[in-house]
């Protein structure tokens, strides 16, 4: 019995060694090395990639937002014409589709996970095909896929330049800039593919408004 007693208070004093030493380890030494390292090599992405403007944090770069000037009488945004818009943003969330922009909503980011088939799906893509082709000027056909489906995340904060070139018309009329100006941010803030060759070309639509929005109040100090 004394035996029994005594290897049971030995093994339970070494399990508990063993979960105080794992505690500490993994608990404590881990996540600072891992932090500290973070801090030290990748600084920008450990803070959450923050993009500022004249001293102000207006967001990361890794996440999109919307750009609206209001709501209308059903409670749904009313883009604002004069910043480029992102893509579509359905997610997990219920929510009404004006078709763009829908959401951006951390809190229930996901993509719809509704097949190519579905009545649904295939009824807001050719809303937001009509709007994106009334709102710019361009044919249907011509209409980028990513200006009319939204991306797995349903946070993309990248277009194709292809929907940048698109809206930069629209954009320079609503803030009486020259359109050459207006694509040649376009181009400026166009990412090629990672390494050359993996993904797509990309234009983080954040940098690039807050670009447009320091030409335009250039012109008008101007």
């Amino acid at each position: 019995m004394n035996n029994s007693v005594r290897n049971s208070a030995r093994l339970t004093a070494a399990g508990l060694r063993a979960l105080l030493v794992l505690t500490v380890v993994c608990g404590v030494i881990y996540p600072l090395v891992v932090t500290g390292v973070a801090q030290a090599v990748f600084p920008d992405q450990a803070n959450g990639s923050e993009v500022t403007s004249h001293g102000k944090v207006v967001g990361s770069s890794l996440i999109g937002q919307r750009y609206d000037k209001g709501t209308d009488k059903h409670g749904d945004p009313i883009p604002d014409l004069r910043y480029f818009q992102p893509r579509p943003s359905d997610g997990l969330g219920s929510n009404r589709d004006n078709g763009v922009n829908t959401q951006y909503d951390l809190q229930v980011s996901g993509a719809t996970n509704l097949s190519a088939s579905n009545t649904d799906l295939t009824e807001a893509v050719q809303r937001r095909k009509k709007w994106v082709s009334e709102t710019y000027g361009v044919p249907q056909p011509e209409v980028p896929a990513d200006a009319v489906t939204s991306s797995a995340s349903g946070l993309d904060p990248h277009i194709s330049p292809e929907y940048a070139e698109l809206q930069a018309t629209r954009v320079a009329k609503e803030n009486h800039l020259d359109v050459r100006q207006v694509a040649a941010l376009v181009k400026e803030h166009t990412d090629g593919r990672i390494l050359g060759f993996m993904g797509e070309p990309r234009v983080n639509v954040l940098e690039l408004n807050i670009a447009l929005k320091d030409l335009a109040r250039g012109r008008a100090k101007g």
